[in-house]
């Protein structure tokens, strides 16, 4: 299930502030009509933070419908910080969604074992398999090579969005030795064609809305062993990562989605402000080298 390149789709706004429904389905349309693989909804690219629970069911409904039309998966994040809660997200997704994403759980910082007891509660209980991300910059909570492969033995666990901020001995450790039926998928996008390279079987990844092609080009690159492509790829699409997220995530990737016509606005929401006309300039001029 977890290969290839995941888009966690931006949400757009009307100029009113509504949450621009039939956009957001032309947008999912297009990444697939590119090459991506599956679809993530409400993730931090999605502006979930800043969703009521009536625009998130939305979302999730929207989503649902374009990925049964187009038989791909569809991860849903499911945020939380305490296991009770979590379990009750988990148990209310509707039916049609492949995988629930779940972050390590942010600021309560539980030792390793209680991310492995939180886990373990969450797969027991949850309808649909999990997709671990971890992100230690957001959440505060390092987890181990060692933790994430005990987790991942789990039947209903079936891998990691992995976004350290780079490409650490963790990583490496994983990579060479992965439990049965347990992915990694890169969710650091500038960092995505060195964990490919190393064995990760694909990506969740914000700058996918805009090459997106050029990005499934890259994974089949390295799964093929066509190293050189996989260089050439990996470095210009790293260039285009670093100016998409020149200010913060999705600022400048809806001013580039709006710029190309691919979103009515490029409206975010309080307390993102949008992209500078400079960021979006030098992003579109970076984006117009990779065709």
């Amino acid at each position: 299930m977890l290969r290839g390149i995941y888009v966690p789709l931006i949400t757009p706004f009307t100029a009113g502030d509504q949450v621009d429904l039939e956009a957001f389905e032309k947008l999912a349309h297009h990444v697939l009509d590119q090459g991506a693989s599956g679809l993530v909804a409400l993730g931090t690219t999605g502006e979930v933070a800043m969703l009521t629970a009536e625009e998130r069911a939305a979302v999730i409904e929207n989503c649902v419908r374009v990925s049964g039309e187009r038989d791909v998966p569809l991860i849903v994040g499911v945020s939380g910080n305490d296991t009770r809660s979590t379990i009750a997200a988990l148990r209310a997704l509707p039916s049609g969604v492949t995988a629930a994403l779940v972050p390590v759980p942010y600021f309560l910082r539980p030792s390793e074992r209680g991310v492995i007891a939180h886990f373990e509660a969450l797969a027991e209980a949850s309808p649909v398999p999990l997709v671990i991300y971890h992100i230690p910059y957001r959440t505060g909570q390092p987890v181990c090579a060692a933790t994430l492969r005990q987790l991942g033995a789990h039947p209903m666990i079936a891998g990691v969005k992995y976004a350290v901020g780079g490409v650490d001995q963790d990583a490496i450790d994983l990579l060479a030795d992965l439990p049965t039926g347990f992915e990694v998928l890169g969710g650091d996008d500038a960092f995505i064609s060195p964990l490919l390279a190393l064995g990760a079987s694909g990506g969740i990844l914000a700058s996918a809305h805009l090459a997106t092609d050029r990005f499934v080009a890259l994974v089949e690159a390295w799964e093929s062993g066509d190293a050189a492509l996989g260089r050439s790829l990996g470095h210009r699409l790293a260039r285009l990562s670093a100016a998409l997220f020149a200010e913060p995530n999705p600022t400048v990737i809806k001013g580039v989605l709006h710029e190309r016509g691919l979103i009515p606005t490029a409206e975010v929401r309080l307390p993102l402000l949008p992209a500078s006309a400079q960021s979006v300039t030098q992003a579109t001029a970076v984006l117009s080298t990779m065709s």
